[in-house]
């Protein structure tokens, strides 16, 4: 190959404790106390569709970017993993890193402005650990969520409690991630291993697509990921759909629900023109429009993910 390469070996890691945290244990919240007040009839219609498909013992997915985890939400996501209401939760390679380091030192993420003025963002010791495990469990065949979640829960990680990938792991319902090469700061580091990186995050992918084979009468969410959790859903859907039609079945009656920042229109019924610049934000058009054209329904609730994913699970686990 005529190409030259970045030699990593050059790279200076400095230990996780010289890095200045953004986010420490602080920002968890308690899941059993009643959240600040939030209302919106969508999230109601949404609750009411969760609960149905649990009776009809049918997917329950959550998908979210890693503002979710940083937002201080996994406590309530944990307590809507033990009590049966969510079956599948899956986020990005920066929502395991987030989770990963909440677990080990209590504390994470770092300012970009002051660390990629320095040329030291995201090459701290650590955090590379993950790495590690990856190489490891995935020669064992085990999904990039299962092979943190067992690490956490069996390891010497002090905060563990706040974990939801091991949660995952002890509870064993899938959480499984979704990475992009080059996309976390750990593909900056010597020991990362692409193939084995690639070969852990592509089997989370396959156990994604099996969960989305039962998304007929479910539900499925998208919390804040703009581009990952679209396309992700979307392949995966189209794989399950696949399979279904052979065998003369349908995956079109389920409920679809956008939480994200971004103010649009109530009525989100069809995708926006491609004159239209929010025709290219992927959660519309993909999640609320097109995969739900069939016989199903799609909602958008807009909202901080502290306030939202909060008052989603005190109305599933209070019944209110």
């Amino acid at each position: 190959m005529p190409f030259g390469k970045f030699d990593r070996s050059k790279l200076l890691l400095k230990n996780l404790e010289e890095r200045e945290h953004d986010l420490d244990l602080s920002v968890m919240q308690d899941p059993y106390k009643k959240p600040a007040a939030y209302g919106n009839e969508k999230l109601d219609a949404l609750v009411e569709a969760i609960r149905k498909a649990r009776k009809n013992n049918a997917t329950v997915m959550m998908m979210m970017g890693a503002h979710v985890i940083r937002a201080g939400a996994t406590p309530w996501l944990i307590r809507l993993m033990e009590e049966g209401w969510i079956t599948h939760f899956a986020t990005n390679g920066a929502g395991a890193i987030h989770d990963f380091e909440f677990s080990m030192i209590g504390a994470t993420t770092e300012s970009v402005a002051k660390y990629i003025s320095e040329g030291q963002f995201g090459l701290w010791k650590q955090s590379g650990l993950i790495n590690d495990f990856i190489n490891e469990g995935a020669q064992r065949g085990l999904g990039h969520g299962e092979i943190l979640g067992m690490a956490i829960e069996e390891g010497k990680f002090p905060h563990k409690q706040y974990s939801l990938l091991a949660a995952g792991y002890r509870n064993q319902i899938p959480v499984t991630v979704h990475v992009g090469i080059g996309l976390d700061f750990i593909h900056q580091h010597p020991n990362c291993n692409g193939e084995m990186l690639g070969k852990a995050s592509y089997t989370d992918f396959l156990i994604y697509a099996k969960s989305i084979q039962n998304l007929e009468n479910g539900v499925f969410m998208n919390f804040g990921s703009a581009v990952t959790g679209p396309e992700v859903y979307l392949k995966a859907l189209s794989m399950a759909r696949n399979v279904a039609h052979q065998n003369n079945e349908k995956i079109a009656h389920f409920t679809t629900a956008v939480f994200d920042l971004l103010p649009i229109e109530d009525n989100t019924v069809g995708a926006p023109p491609k004159s239209d610049p929010r025709y290219y934000f992927r959660p519309w058009k993909t999640i609320l429009a097109r995969t739900v054209a069939d016989g199903g329904t799609g909602y958008y609730i807009n909202g901080e993910h502290k306030d939202t994913v909060a008052n989603l699970a005190y109305k599933l686990l209070s019944g209110d």
